[in-house]
């Protein structure tokens, strides 16, 4: 019997991806060029699981809480975060690349099954240290804060990354550098990031034995809390043994509340991305002496003069187990519009993504300057921001543009003409709105 394929993957191996399951036969290559993108193939089966968990959610009525604003938060953080790869290559695979070549001590074979377990086992050790000290290094967590920012903890969480944490983490494989081949440790440094897709969901409360070993969603459930007693704990990749072996172990015990400790209630992307850098600058330019000033940077988050390296857990808000998330009241009108249009935003940013390799250097920067624009004024919608309607009008605008020279087509032909007219019909709504805006400013001020 044929079997049914999804991105050129079969949907056993897209379901095997997930779950680190592949098996070194059928995913060793002797080239990095011959590895295939894993990511990028496992993108339906994202997509196909999420809508399974909404679908699960409505079922229940302990079910998952899955809100719009903050769905489409966390993936337009994932989008952002991808957009670096437009312009250079991996910084993780560029610096192994350039130790395995310069400084590698012996070579492995890349089609030994022992040199597959060994990268397996040294990318998740490599991943937890990562993760460890992007929690312990204030510096490091501006950037994986972003990750942990939203109050509600689902699959679409797991899409939630930075943009700039992918300048730290490369670090952190160099040692596998001195005698794994750049191929394998390509493979691997993919299914690491798979696997945790799949545990960021309420769904999934108890895997038995499994949870001795393995990374589970009821672990990762603890990572993502802002009790007392989930602070720092449970930073796995796969294996849940790192935190077991270097005591940073903790499992789920009273509600977890998700979230920073102090939540950033906004939905607008460059503020969830971006807004922690202002915050350190701030906090470093106050600190009185070097030592201090030194310290704000290279110790943890919740330090302050006088506590220990990471803080005071006394000094963590309480939790009382009734907060409830930043979830503004915002019209299903709107709600409709903006998911309508993200929608049609994310069929050009893959476009965007597949085609990189095709698009001249000035289709590829238009197309990315327009997925930016739409993300700040989409999150701009949702944050019901006083120049929303001003910030949608242009974005609108300029989508007219682009599709009147071609820059974008929709999926499906068909709905050209209909997405023209909704594009069209979105511009004067807006343009009216701004008229309106103005009028009741100058009334105010008359």
């Amino acid at each position: 019997m044929a079997q049914v394929e999804v991105n050129n993957v079969t949907v056993s191996q897209g379901v095997r991806m997930l779950f680190s399951l592949m098996t070194p036969n059928e995913s060793s290559f002797a080239t990095v060029q011959e590895v295939p993108k894993y990511v990028n193939q496992a993108t339906p089966y994202f997509f196909g699981l999420i809508l399974l968990e909404i679908v699960l959610g409505w079922l229940k009525t302990d079910g998952p809480r899955i809100k719009l604003n903050d769905f489409i938060t966390s993936l337009s953080a994932g989008m952002m975060s991808r957009l670096p790869q437009l312009v250079m290559r991996s910084l993780e695979l560029s610096a192994y690349i350039y130790v395995w070549n310069n400084f590698r001590l012996l070579e492995l074979p890349w089609d030994s099954a022992w040199t597959w377990w060994l990268a397996f086992l040294g990318v998740d050790m490599g991943y937890y240290w990562f993760h460890r000290f992007a929690h312990e290094l204030n510096i490091l967590w501006a950037a994986h804060q972003v990750h942990h920012s939203s109050e509600y903890y689902n699959l679409s969480t797991a899409l939630r990354q930075s943009v700039t944490q992918q300048f730290s983490s490369w670090a952190f494989y160099l040692p596998l550098a001195l005698m794994v081949p750049p191929s394998v440790f390509v493979v691997h440094i993919q299914f690491n990031l798979l696997y945790q897709f799949w545990i960021h969901t309420e769904l999934v409360k108890d895997l038995g034995p499994l949870e001795w070993i393995l990374n589970t969603p009821s672990h990762h459930r603890v990572h993502h809390g802002r009790n007392p007693y989930c602070i720092d704990k449970n930073y796995a990749g796969i294996l849940i043994i790192w935190d077991r072996m270097f005591g940073t172990f903790a499992p789920e015990s009273d509600k977890v509340v998700y979230g920073l400790t102090h939540p950033i209630s906004t939905f607008e992307i460059w503020t969830v991305e971006f807004l922690y850098y202002p915050y350190l600058w701030q906090r470093f330019w106050k600190a009185e002496g070097i030592s201090n000033k030194l310290s704000v940077i290279f110790k943890g988050p919740g330090w302050t003069p006088g506590k220990p390296r990471l803080g005071d857990i006394a000094d963590i808000p309480q939790i009382t187990g009734e907060e409830m998330p930043h979830d503004p009241t915002w019209s299903p009108a709107m709600q409709a519009y903006v998911l309508v249009q993200f929608l049609l935003l994310l069929d050009v940013y893959n476009n965007l993504l597949k085609d990189q390799t095709i698009l001249s250097e000035m289709t590829a920067l238009l197309l990315t300057a327009y997925v930016l624009l739409s993300l700040t004024s989409l999150g701009f919608l949702i944050d019901q921001r006083a120049n929303a309607a001003e910030m949608e009008m242009l974005r609108c605008v300029l989508i007219m543009a682009l599709q009147q020279f071609g820059y974008i087509k929709p999926l499906v032909p068909l709905l050209a003409f209909p997405i023209e007219a909704f594009v069209l019909i979105s511009a004067v709504y807006w343009s009216l709105q701004c008229v309106n805006q103005r009028i009741n400013r100058m009334k105010k001020q008359n």
